[in-house]
């Protein structure tokens, strides 16, 4: 039973196709693989080389994103949309679609004048009453 268990978690993380994209001090990975039900997904893999002085040795931080193939449109609208403003300063006319609207917050007008805002100092004891 227990190997059975053990072949279907392999079969999990099989992966189908594979592609690697070195970027200065980062490594991508993007990684197509099956779930049990034969369904595929994306794992987007972000590899940075870290040294920690504590040990003297080199170690390598993972970030993991999964993706299913039912949100790949709005990923991909998405990260279009914040290419697009990055290199263009402006928002994309695309329109969003009906879910999209429905998850997007509320488009604030933004103010230009800061406003400066006095905290308590909430490390000192509180007032004896």
């Amino acid at each position: 039973m227990e190997d059975i268990e053990s072949k279907d978690r392999d079969r999990e993380r099989e992966e189908i196709f594979s592609r690697t994209v070195r970027a200065g001090k980062r490594t991508y990975f993007f990684d197509v693989k099956s779930t049990i039900a034969d369904e595929f997904y994306l794992t987007i893999t972000e590899s940075k080389r870290r040294f920690n002085n504590e040990q003297g040795k080199f170690f390598y931080e993972k970030h993991k994103l999964f993706l299913y193939k039912e949100d790949f449109e709005k990923f991909n609208n998405g990260l279009s949309d914040a290419i697009v403003f990055i290199q263009t300063g402006k928002a994309p006319d695309r329109p969003l679609s009906e879910s999209e609207e429905a998850e997007t917050p509320i488009n604030l007008e933004i103010n230009e004048k800061h406003t400066d805002i006095s905290f308590e100092d909430l490390t000192s004891e509180p007032d004896d009453k």
